[in-house]
């Protein structure tokens, strides 16, 4: 039986989500006769993680699964699933619910196991920082959802945020998994009959389906539409702010109206997939599916308190000249009130300007993957890693004299704006140097990771049975 991974990483009371990803994760099963490792990757703290396990052991059964993953000990994890609805297999639905204790020993014993961490390469605590560190990671929680599906045998992995919910159309569960897994891994010529449109050159029609994904509805994906309204000015001049050195005004404009948008507002009405190289500007986080041979070879970047640091593989599948699918089942995003207000506001703010000063170093490598298009593949179709690391590691000599200029600017911005953005930008000055400092070890530790990633996953794949977390 085929399994794949849908993974949810939260550090937040979810519950509710936790009910709906439950729901697809049944339907994905009953639709397409596949196992489903439903992984929630929980980083919250202990009162909310028992309000998760609850939700857990509330999901319905599907299938014979068995459970798996637990905090210290405490079984939380259950078969579960299944409900009416045409099937077109036997599939079942296995739930994985891991406290940070728990995915903290699997990635110890797989680095261990692994060999990553030997006389020349980093140590072991080093990487384990890498792959679960002490602040928010968008790239490294996914990455702990890649190995995890390794060790599980799963074929992809399909991402969910916690601050996400589904669309309905007459009353019925708009679930983005039905693209995902009807075309995922299947070579392009063969996937096109389960597309609405083709627009692929035929000249990548042998080549695997790597990428599948959707955007969102609703509020921007960024949380700063309130500087839009306070201030469109203002508001142009803090997105622009992520365009590339020597960007046109032209194409900052474009830029800004682009960004954040999504799938805009309209509601799901019929089916819309496109088989071609991905338009990622179509593509959000929270409604993505990733092949295992795209990140059994390359990571995400691990950079903390960064927003936009897990979108590195969506430009890598499309630079590559790796077929993929956009299709228009778009989640609808909301915003969670701590975003807002006193330190929720700070965190989420200061994760905006690490993401403007990640920029430098990753758009050099960006630049260097579509120049490179299909030589980042070997002749199997594979992704070079090698080659992705190389520039990562060139990257990190860039000169820092745009992210100074980003940093004046941002400073200029939230002062005019006054009130609580003025505070931030008391908060974020003398903070600079660390930030300019980290940006650049950010990348850096990248190019680490993806040398120590080839034996990290083949030791997660080769994870004992009795191992497997609990």
């Amino acid at each position: 039986m085929r399994a794949v991974c849908l993974t949810l990483p939260t550090n937040r009371e979810c519950a509710a989500t936790i009910a709906a990803v439950g729901a697809e994760a049944a339907y994905a099963a009953r639709r397409f006769g596949v196992r489903v490792h439903l992984l929630v990757l929980d980083s919250a703290d202990p009162a909310t993680y028992r309000r998760h396990a609850e939700a857990v052991a509330a999901l319905p059964a599907v299938g014979s699964g068995a459970a798996s993953g637990t905090d210290s000990g405490t079984d939380s994890g259950t078969a579960f699933g299944a409900a009416s609805g045409t099937a077109s297999g036997a599939g079942e639905v296995v739930v994985h619910h891991l406290d940070e204790a728990a995915q903290r020993g699997f990635l110890r014993d797989v680095i261990e196991r692994s060999g990553a961490a030997g006389p020349d390469g980093p140590v072991g605590d080093q990487l384990l920082d890498l792959m679960l560190p002490d602040a928010v990671s968008y790239g490294a929680c996914t990455n702990r959802a890649f190995l995890l599906a390794g060790a599980l045998g799963c074929a992809s992995v399909h991402r969910r945020d916690s601050d996400s919910a589904y669309q309905l159309l007459d009353g019925e569960t708009v679930f983005p998994i039905e693209h995902e897994l009807a075309t995922l891994g299947l070579k392009a010529a063969d996937a096109a009959a389960a597309v609405t449109e083709v627009t692929l050159d035929p000249v990548h029609a042998d080549k695997p389906v790597a990428l599948v994904g959707g955007s969102f509805v609703g509020e921007l994906s960024v949380d700063i539409g309130e500087i839009r309204e306070l201030d469109p000015d203002a508001y142009h001049q803090v997105v622009a702010l992520w365009a590339p050195t020597g960007a046109s005004e032209q194409e900052r404009r474009e830029l800004v109206a682009d960004s954040f948008t999504g799938g805009g507002t309209d509601p799901f009405r019929h089916d819309r997939a496109v088989l071609d190289l991905p338009d990622i500007w179509r593509i959000d986080m929270c409604n993505v599916a990733l092949d295992h041979e795209v990140y059994d070879r390359v990571p995400l970047p691990p950079a903390t308190a960064t927003i936009g640091s897990d979108y590195f593989l969506l430009h890598l599948v499309r630079d590559a000249t790796l077929p993929g699918v956009v299709h228009n089942r778009h989640i609808v995003n909301y915003y969670t009130p701590e975003r807002r207000t006193g330190a929720g506001f700070t965190a989420y703010q200061l994760r905006y300007a690490k993401f403007l000063l990640s920029m430098l170093y990753l758009y050099p490598v960006y630049s260097e993957m579509e120049a490179a298009g299909g030589a980042l593949l070997d002749e199997a179709n594979h992704i070079r890693a090698d080659v992705i690391a190389d520039s990562a590691r060139r990257s990190a000599a860039t000169d820092r004299a745009e992210n100074h200029r980003r940093l004046d600017a941002l400073d200029h911005c939230y002062r005019r704006l006054g009130g609580k953005y003025a505070e931030f930008a008391d908060h974020l000055a003398p903070q600079r140097a660390r930030l300019l400092d980290e940006a650049q070890a950010d990348i850096e530790d990248f190019a680490l990771l993806i040398d120590a990633w080839g034996p990290l996953m083949r030791a997660s794949k080769a994870t004992p049975a009795d191992r497997l977390p609990r």
